[in-house]
């Protein structure tokens, strides 16, 4: 009767382990200062990073309601807890836990790839609202994804752990339009079904979910081939 031998667990140094802390510090750091900019200029009627204005015209509850339902702002979110959680501990692991990771490496990366294809050509920021499109829209995506891709910890991520991930961004696309069919306010103009009409906006939609469906499989294909400084 044969018995597998598996090789003993190395535990990472601490070097290693440092390193991970502080880049995610960073990413956490870089989100937060971002997001206290766009607070003041929301109250203030500055220009946001996600459309280059702020429509002064609604009450300030309704201008807070809109930045903090745009999928920028949502994302960068979902990356900032989860940055700073990995700042505290870089090999934390969980069933919910994986799902959050993998949720905010998908919604980010998807965020970073939108702003840069679909967005930017048609705003022109200055200021700072484009030091907080730059922390949002590059900073952020990049440098969360080249954190994963050096630190991990891989692998992670199961087919269970990516369809759970897609629940929070169908759930955000289905908001987006039923919200936009009673206020006629969308967050982003490739999703307005006023001007696009909703099969036009639907098909955008499933355009970007494709694209996510995508880069969802590379992540899982990462995860499970490329090895990691951090591992148990």
């Amino acid at each position: 009767m044969s018995t597998t031998v598996h090789p003993p667990q190395v535990a990472p140094s601490a070097a290693v382990v440092t390193a991970s802390r502080v880049m995610y510090l960073l990413i956490a750091v870089i989100i937060a200062i971002s997001l206290v900019i766009q607070i003041v200029l929301v109250i203030t009627g500055g220009a946001d990073a996600r459309s280059g204005g702020v429509d002064m015209s609604v009450g300030l509850a309704t201008r807070f309601a809109r930045i903090f339902s745009a999928f920028t702002i949502l994302s960068n979110l979902i990356v900032l807890a989860v940055s700073v959680l990995l700042a505290i501990d870089p090999l934390r692991d969980g069933r919910l836990w994986r799902v959050a990771r993998l949720d905010a490496l998908l919604s980010i990366v998807i965020t970073g790839i939108v702003y840069a294809v679909v967005l930017a050509p048609q705003v022109n920021l200055t200021g700072w609202a484009l030091v907080i499109t730059i922390g949002f829209h590059y900073l952020s995506p990049w440098l969360t994804l080249g954190a994963w891709l050096v630190f991990g910890p891989r692998p992670r991520f199961t087919r269970s752990t990516v369809a759970w991930a897609f629940l929070w961004p169908l759930a955000w696309v289905v908001f987006t339009f039923i919200r936009g069919g009673i206020t006629g306010w969308y967050p982003y103009p490739f999703l307005d079904a006023t001007q696009l009409g909703f099969d036009g906006a639907v098909r955008n939609a499933l355009m970007v979910l494709v694209v996510a469906i995508v880069f969802a499989v590379l992540l899982k294909l990462v995860d499970r081939v490329l090895p990691a400084a951090l591992r148990r």
